[in-house]
């Protein structure tokens, strides 16, 4: 990048960018964890077997997509826009196309089989070739912003606070638009869902057209040529410590929260009968990330490192919803106060794992002299997604096994196991995230610090 020294200082406008990207992912990929699953067993009477299915099948399709993708980011050239921020523009709009296209409940009359078709195209189309061309390069984009630890934790904090603001406005308003009363029972209306899904969509794109305006990329990183050697490829893996250790932390924190966010959409409505409830809970949840996580995470994490951070906060998280099961609350809002406290736990781990990325990118590099972004990023993504379809089959599985259908929605019985899910699977998927981050990975504070200097001594002689 030859023009590296006339692009201005790292600042504000990258860290709002940034922001922004994130913020346009989610208005996605948060929307279908929260309530594809609810929209299609209930508007479009699928079983809930089967969404959960297609959720866990496609993220195997991520397995070739997300390392194709990977490996396209690395061979390319940088442009006059840098290496990574021209895929945000060309891939925005196919993302948010594709996305609205999931939730047409105009079809809901249709053949079975022909919405089964329709759902497993659209969330392919979706989730599997356009979500990932464009998640991938904004990922790895982070470490061509700045080098610096710091400010690399600064974008981490600043993307957490994009998902947690698409998170707000898409866990409190859809809730409010998308549900409504009919024979005294809160149900998802078909039509608000597509109506709401297409503004969704306006607003991703928004939302990636200023992350393209807002950042620049700073650090030079070149081409990689090499061809893909998967054997040389799943050894670096096997033999990468810190990266297997953030992988087996990503599947279960995402088995956690998503199966949080997942079940919401049925503990509320069914358990609770507040459709109020859900929007309170996506409510004081963002804002506790926003108001505690987001100013504390790289203050405390600076004094005794994101692993050990993170630790903590995940097993807090976990105890709060063993008490929670234990005390059985039946006022809604009781259990709003258990739902927020624990995402706050998981909210620490959110806020800094991004900058854990690039630490891991940073150890890779130390260990091996190759830096290799796009494709340590892309194999991070991958594991995500298989969090991602561990928790929607699971979801999916529990609401088959307690006799969750269009028809025993509201069954005593079936809310009963609604509810005990809901608590069981975070208390499960947090207490593991811990134990994944204490037994594998092995980047505590003192050998990031060393990493860091490491770097800085071979690029000073260069």
């Amino acid at each position: 990048m030859g023009k590296e020294h006339s692009v201005r200082p790292f600042g504000m406008k990258d860290k709002l960018g940034y922001m922004f990207g994130d913020f346009g992912n989610d208005f996605t990929f948060i929307l279908s964890s929260m309530f594809m699953m609810k929209f299609y067993t209930d508007v479009m009477g699928i079983a809930a077997g089967v969404v959960g299915g297609l959720m866990m099948a496609a993220r195997f399709v991520d397995a070739v997509t997300d390392i194709s993708m990977g490996q396209i980011v690395d061979r390319s050239k940088p442009t006059k826009e840098g290496k990574f921020r021209p895929w945000i523009k060309r891939m925005c709009g196919p993302v948010a196309i594709s996305s609205f296209l999931i939730y047409q409940s105009g079809f809901a009359n249709m053949a079975y089989g022909f919405k089964v078709c329709w759902m497993v195209v659209t969330y392919i189309l979706w989730g599997s070739i356009f979500y990932t061309s464009i998640n991938i390069p904004y990922g790895s984009m982070a470490s061509a912003i700045s080098a610096d630890p710091k400010e690399r934790a600064e974008l981490s904090t600043w993307r957490n606070i994009g998902a947690t603001l698409a998170g707000l406005v898409i866990g409190v308003g859809t809730p409010m638009f998308a549900y409504e009363i009919v024979d005294g029972r809160t149900v998802l209306s078909g039509s608000r869902m597509t109506m709401i899904a297409g503004v969704f969509a306006v607003c991703a794109i928004l939302c990636y057209a200023l992350c393209f305006n807002l950042v620049r990329e700073r650090v030079p990183v070149e081409a990689n040529n090499e061809k893909l050697d998967v054997g040389k490829l799943v050894k670096s893996l096997v033999t990468n410590r810190a990266l297997l250790g953030i992988i087996a932390a990503a599947i279960l924190l995402l088995l956690a929260q998503l199966g949080m966010q997942g079940i919401s959409g049925f503990v509320f409505p069914n358990y609770y009968g507040s459709a109020g409830a859900q929007s309170t809970a996506s409510l004081l949840s963002s804002l506790a990330v926003l108001v505690i996580c987001a100013p504390l995470a790289a203050k405390i994490s600076g004094k005794i490192g994101k692993k050990e951070l993170s630790m903590l906060s995940c097993l807090f998280g976990a105890a709060v919803f063993l008490v929670c099961l234990i005390v059985k609350p039946q006022n809604a809002y009781v259990y709003v106060g258990f739902y927020a406290m624990a995402f706050a736990g998981l909210g620490f781990f959110n806020t800094v794992i991004w900058a854990m990325i690039t630490d891991v990118i940073d150890d890779a590099e130390v260990r091996n002299g190759v830096r290799e972004d796009g494709t340590i990023y892309s194999v991070y993504s991958f594991a995500r997604k298989l969090g991602q379809a561990f928790s929607s089959g699971l979801v999916g599985a529990l609401l088959s096994l307690v006799g969750y259908t269009q028809e025993t929605a509201f069954d005593p019985v079936v809310t009963e196991g609604i509810f005990k899910m809901s608590c069981i699977v975070p208390i499960i998927g947090m207490t593991a995230v811990a134990v994944a981050l204490g037994f594998i990975y092995p980047l505590n504070k003192k050998k990031v610090e060393e990493n860091c200097a490491e770097l800085a001594r071979r690029r000073g002689e260069q």
